[in-house]
């Protein structure tokens, strides 16, 4: 959860940054392909996808205020799906942001340079030979850039409030100016441009969707910068609503004048689009308002390429912060800026990936096409992954979606279709988004992976309602045939799977031969119910629910591992009085040869108690295989209790100065990504690690991590068996599944 004091954005500059995402460029640029696609028509293809866009917001909204954290569809499936599948989704939507920065950078710099060209005309003057130059298009875009990206680091915004009253202001001109013309003039002629209203039939009209429904993105960068938006359960929903129905109050009215008074008397809007559909705004703005017409559409223009710009930069700057943090990109882009405490890197490294797009980019439209269908399959993704959220769920949402599940469902499949025909008419753009996608997803295997996974099972440790996002209930199995360490086991069951995510498993074996008569001999019976009671009574003590199972076996090492894959036990908990320093393979270290779950072992004594422990002592190798189930065991451990853990390394006396630098590096690094709260990290040069460590160890949890190579090798080595012996300290030795 984002402290209070980073949320800075109230509902007005939450809405702001929707309106500054929407408002001008989509309409100005998209306009004249749905005029000509459909002709009139148009208005209810831009009506239609207001319902497709508020629908999605809806469903964005919900899941905002379930998770109000920045980092939008990327941070929303990083709750409910697997690491891998949301980088993915926050990689391709971190690129689809800075391609449409890109295309606002570039549509600023191209109607900047009209603007100038319009007033020197105007003024008279003769128009300079640079003034012409098409070089000075993407370096007026590039230096937009950077001056938004200063900005951005000194002071944390996005929605451009002056720039956002100056378009809306001249939307308003344009609107008002045409309506008024419309009042003048014939109801016979203004019902004449309207006819034929569907100049394409209903085709033409969903192929007008399809071609203008990205005019209306941008709501769903408010929930993108979730983390910074005070109240967010309140306002992420409103704002996206809000910036919708200001883009749409403005879309359609001037929609309409465009079409009755906007082309002249006796041609059609479908015909004056198709002949120049990139500049029909302008063209009609000049026939209902005269020259000064054209002037507001540049301005407009400007300011709506200027703010779209600043929206998506500002955007996509947070996704890149919030994959940063969960190690899906450099840990570099984290970093916040000292003074201001703005992700100066985050902000930076887009910025500078917009910049190298506008210069070397070679096909615009393709990529902006690319975008455009990104953005669609993730919108069609946040109503599937609100459905997952609202019933996996034990604490509903804030902000409710109402006519559930009409609202996902009608939403959902409606961005789907749209993503499907952008794919069709469009094929490059699906091929742009798939190289995109396969250049992820060498880097996250090869640079990425292991931390961003050490990073999510920490993650899932310390908030177990993820694993229920995820689908998961995982299952611990807990042997126990003394009863007198029940209390510890069970509490630390709860601790690596508590009820709310998972199941403990408690099982008891009563031993006895094939040939065993309990009428005979009801000793062994009697033993398992005398265990069996313990347990019922610690975990009632504790208030942890669990299960029992009683099985019956001549010899419980091979029954514990046949229950352990019967279930599919995620972790098994062993209990274990002491580790022998004998070189003779135990029927224990037999049975943990053959167990396939991760396996942890307490070695502590009856009167231990988990509740109690304020220190933990982590020594460390190396990288081990064991380094995941550490990591969910310390942010369990987190979750519990406030615990000071000590990673301590013992390098030989011998080493040399960069070797221990290098080490205590690694260490701090295996600390930042496996610790919730306070730790610190010890490098000592000693040959003789064992007499440390065990020093170390006094009045400290010890846990030490271990590999499993086979059925035939001993889980506890010489190492382990030393420590155990020189220590009365708790111990618990883990093992990662082979």
């Amino acid at each position: 959860m984002v402290p209070d004091n980073e949320r800075h954005i109230g509902l007005g500059s939450a809405t702001g940054i929707g309106v500054g995402a929407i408002v001008g460029g989509g309409i100005l640029a998209l306009a004249g392909v749905a005029f000509a696609t459909t002709g009139p028509a148009a208005l209810l293809a831009f009506a239609l996808n207001g319902v497709i866009a508020l629908l999605t917001a809806l469903s964005l909204g919900e899941m905002a205020s379930k998770f109000p954290e920045s980092g939008g569809t990327y941070a929303f499936s990083r709750k409910v799906l697997s690491i891998e599948a949301a980088f993915a989704v926050g990689w391709i939507v971190w690129f689809a942001s800075i391609v449409a920065a890109m295309l606002y950078a570039v549509g600023f710099g191209y109607f900047s340079v009209l603007l100038l060209h319009e007033c020197i005309d105007t003024l008279g003057h003769a128009v300079p030979v640079w003034v012409m130059d098409q070089r000075l298009v993407p370096w007026i875009a590039i230096l937009a850039v950077t001056t938004l990206a200063v900005g951005l680091v000194l002071k944390s915004g996005g929605g451009g409030s002056w720039a956002n009253a100056g378009k809306v202001l001249v939307f308003g001109i344009l609107i008002l100016g045409g309506l008024w013309s419309v009042a003048w003039q014939p109801l016979a002629t203004t019902q004449a441009s309207l006819q034929p209203f569907f100049s394409s039939g209903s085709l033409g009209l969903f192929e007008a969707m399809g071609f203008s429904f990205i005019a209306l993105q941008g709501f769903d960068l408010i929930a993108a910068v979730g983390g910074e938006i005070r109240n967010p359960a309140r306002n992420i929903p409103r704002a996206m609503v809000f910036s919708l129905v200001i883009a749409l109050l403005i879309y359609l009215p001037l929609l309409f004048v465009i079409t009755t008074v906007g082309v002249p008397v006796g041609q059609g809007i479908a015909d004056a689009a198709a002949e120049n559909p990139e500049g029909i705004v302008a063209i009609a703005a000049r026939n209902y308002l005269g020259p000064a017409g054209y002037g507001f559409v540049l301005v407009a223009a400007v300011l709506s390429m200027f703010t779209a710009l600043q929206a998506n930069l500002f955007a996509a700057s947070r996704i890149a912060l919030a994959m940063s943090r969960d190690h899906t990109l450099p840990s570099m882009m984290s970093r916040l800026s000292p003074r201001r405490h703005t992700p100066l890197h985050a902000i930076a490294v887009t910025a500078g990936l917009i910049s190298i797009l506008v210069i070397v980019l070679p096909d615009v439209a393709a990529a902006g096409a690319a975008a455009s269908l990104i953005f669609l399959i993730t919108f069609a993704m946040a109503h599937w992954l609100a459905v997952l959220v609202r019933r996996r769920s034990v604490i509903r949402p804030p902000f409710q979606t109402p006519w559930y599940p009409a609202v996902p469902l009608i939403g959902g499949s409606a961005c789907l279709a749209l993503a499907v025909f952008q794919g069709l008419v469009v094929p490059s753009a699906g091929t742009i988004a798939v190289v995109w996608l396969s250049v992820g997803g060498i880097l996250f295997l090869t640079l990425f992976a292991r931390r961003a996974r050490l990073k999510d099972v920490s993650s899932m440790a310390a908030n177990p309602e993820l694993l229920r996002l995820r689908g998961n209930s995982p299952l611990v199995l807990v042997p126990i045939a003394n009863p007198r360490n029940a209390e510890a086991m069970i509490s630390l069951a709860n601790t690596l799977v508590p009820a709310a995510a998972g199941r403990v498993l408690l099982q008891t074996v009563v031993v006895a031969p094939s040939s065993w008569d309990p009428e005979v001999d009801p000793g062994p019976a009697d033993q398992s119910q005398t265990v069996l009671r313990e347990l019922i009574r610690a975990s009632s003590k504790l208030k942890v629910p669990v299960e029992t199972l009683t099985t019956v076996s001549p010899d419980p090492m091979p029954e514990i591992a046949r229950v352990a894959k019967l279930h599919r036990c995620e972790s098994v908990l062993l209990g274990l009085s002491r580790i022998d320093s004998d070189q003779t393979a135990s029927p224990l270290e037999f049975l943990l040869g053959q167990l396939e779950s991760d396996v942890v072992v307490l070695r502590a004594s009856g009167a231990w108690s988990l509740s109690e422990t304020r220190r933990i002592l982590v020594p460390v190798a190396g990288r081990g295989g064991h380094d995941h189930l550490l990591a969910r065991l310390l942010a369990s451990f987190s979750r519990q209790q406030k615990c000071m853990v000590t990673f301590i390394r013992v390098l030989p006396a011998a080493v040399d100065a960069t070797e221990f630098r290098r080490a205590k590096r690694d260490l701090d690094r295996m600390a930042h990504d496996n610790v919730f709260g306070n730790s610190e990290q010890i490098v000592i040069k000693s040959d003789d690690p064992v007499d440390v460590i065990s020093a170390a160890a006094e009045g400290q949890l010890v846990i030490l991590g271990v590999q499993r190579i086979g059925p035939r090798r001993k889980l506890f080595g010489q190492f382990t068996r030393k420590i155990a012996n020189q220590t009365d300290s708790p111990l618990i030795v883990i093992s990662r599944r082979g």
